[in-house]
């Protein structure tokens, strides 16, 4: 397995099955929590009432399963791999397995599992896995995030 190391816009034929790359971490806030519950509208008490989340199995206020996955996207991003070349996010498959708590700090892993070439769209699909972990090691969320990425032969 190498390391992905390139932080520019990696084309699809640059990309090798095993490939790996990790981001920086990023600490969940309670600003986070307020903020994505008046976007997305869900105001489920245990993201938003202490008080109540004191009676529930966490003990406390949680984060969000899809602001954590929201993060997660942006923590990539970050990593520029995917700039200029990333034409779609085409799917994926996801896995919540552990509650993330405010002040814990989450990074990504993001390994290539898999590619196919796609000539006609100007790229290829390519599948990541993908792991959220927190500032313990342990993963939080997980799953296969699928991509298509431009050619460099579609791109000169």
């Amino acid at each position: 397995m190498t390391q992905l190391t390139r932080r520019t816009g990696l084309f699809f034929e640059e990309f090798e099955i095993g490939d790996s790359i990790e981001s920086v971490g990023r600490t969940i806030t309670e600003a986070d929590i307020v903020q994505f519950a008046m976007l997305s509208g869900d105001w489920n008490q245990i993201h938003t009432d202490a008080e109540y989340s004191k009676t529930q199995m966490m003990g406390e206020r949680i984060a969000h399963g899809l602001l954590v996955l929201s993060v997660a996207t942006g923590l990539a991003t970050r990593l520029g791999f995917m700039e200029d070349t990333v034409m779609a996010f085409m799917g994926l498959e996801w896995e919540f397995r552990q509650a993330v708590k405010i002040g814990d700090t989450v990074h990504v892993r993001a390994t290539v599992a898999e590619k196919k070439e796609v000539k006609r769209l100007g790229g290829g699909f390519v599948w990541f896995k993908v792991e959220v972990l927190n500032q313990n090691g342990q993963k939080v969320q997980r799953g296969t995030w699928k991509v298509l990425v431009k050619s460099k032969e579609a791109q000169a």
